[in-house]
């Protein structure tokens, strides 16, 4: 099955039966994840390394900008974009089968999980998967030990408390906390005359 193919099939939302030709794709490009990472994660890799070991994980460039501490895991990567000056710190594992898209500036702490798969509830169908994307805005800041959900779109400039699990989206410039994560408070950007009289 071609790559595009794929992609094109998981990012309908439509669901995967299990033991199908697109089930056996997501086995296959998981073994190529497995193989990327534990070339990552079994050594010290400089920066520029990291970025090429990502760029063939993803599919895609990934910039020079790009910070990340290993180790890292994935369950395929051909299905995550990451924006500019991006930041995963370590033990992070992101589920990115069903969609993942990370902006500008994100910060990632430590062992953060991101799923983008859920399986079937009956439990007939339970091999069944069912992706639905997490988008990440720019400038996030996501703590240690967070969780985020399939189907999640967190917002520009948003902060997820550590230990967090996001079942539902978060506004823009909010800060979210808790199990399942509430709202906080919001951000309120420093204008420039503010900035100016510090």
């Amino acid at each position: 099955m071609e790559l595009q193919t794929f992609l094109d099939y998981m990012n309908t939302g439509e669901v995967i039966t299990g033991g199908s030709e697109l089930h056996l794709e997501m086995i296959r490009l998981s073994q190529e994840a497995i193989k990327l990472t534990s070339e990552l994660n079994s050594s010290y890799h400089t920066p520029e390394e990291i970025c090429r070991i990502m760029t063939e994980l993803t599919g895609r460039p990934v910039d020079r900008s790009f910070g990340m501490f290993p180790p890292f895991y994935t369950d395929c990567g051909k299905n995550t974009v990451f924006g500019k000056n991006v930041f995963i710190n370590s033990g992070c594992c992101f589920q990115d089968q069903g969609g993942l898209v990370i902006g500008d500036g994100a910060l990632i702490g430590q062992q953060v999980v991101i799923a983008t798969l859920n399986h079937g509830f009956d439990p007939e169908k339970r091999a069944d998967l069912c992706p639905s994307p997490v988008r990440i805005g720019n400038n996030v800041w996501i703590g240690a030990h967070a969780t985020i959900l399939p189907g999640v779109t967190i917002g520009d400039g948003a902060v997820i408390a550590a230990g967090a699990v996001v079942s539902k989206d978060v506004e823009d410039n909010t800060i979210v906390g808790g199990v399942p994560a509430k709202k906080i408070k919001e951000i309120v950007p420093e204008t420039s005359d503010e900035q100016q009289s510090a």
